[in-house]
């Protein structure tokens, strides 16, 4: 029921609200609309998680090593004879060295059976390890310019301890010992 207070629309204000409440027609520059951003933040967002995903790899530092080689002589032969050609075994015992010289006993003082570096507390001892590496180096004025040294590791050694022995190996404080590591494949 209508108020009788209300006053009527003229036909001319009815025919307005008609026109303004109906939808328009885009004129022809606006016809493209909004920009849907939506796939475009969700490309972006993928190139960043890829972008820091790939930048963690990057900084992921690497050993030269060279593999073993078919035959296993190719590796070390511009070594002369006299070299220290030193040689350390992982296994789960400790870690044994060995030079053109022979084993070198427990302790590292001597050549002689046994493991060089016993496990201590269920655990390798890199220091002691670094030690006797820079004792045998040390030992000829021969052995200083070598740097080379083939790691073999028993089946079962895991992978952080093959990489603790490289490094024990490679250099004690500031001094270089043995940086070039190569493989080798137990018998």
């Amino acid at each position: 029921m209508a108020d009788p207070q209300d006053v009527p629309l003229s036909s001319a204000q009815r025919s307005k609200i008609r026109r303004l409440s109906q939808p328009k027609e885009p004129e022809a520059g606006e016809e493209a609309g909004e920009l849907n951003v939506v796939p475009y933040l969700d490309i972006i967002t993928n190139i960043l998680i890829f972008v820091l995903a790939s930048v963690s790899v990057t900084f992921v530092s690497s050993i030269d090593t060279t593999p073993p080689s078919i035959g296993g002589g190719k590796v070390r032969s511009e070594l002369s004879s006299k070299a220290l050609n030193l040689s350390a075994f992982i296994t789960s015992q400790g870690i044994s060295l060995k030079t053109s010289s022979g084993n070198i006993a427990t302790g590292c003082q001597d050549v002689g059976g046994g493991v060089t570096v016993p496990k201590v507390n269920d655990g390798y001892d890199y220091p002691a390890l670094t030690a006797c590496a820079k004792r045998l180096k040390n030992a000829r004025s021969e052995f200083k310019e070598e740097t080379q040294v083939t790691i073999t590791a028993n089946p079962g050694i895991d992978y952080k301890t093959i990489i603790d022995v490289m490094d024990a190996l490679r250099s004690d404080d500031g001094e270089v010992l043995f940086p070039e590591v190569h493989f080798g494949v137990a018998r």
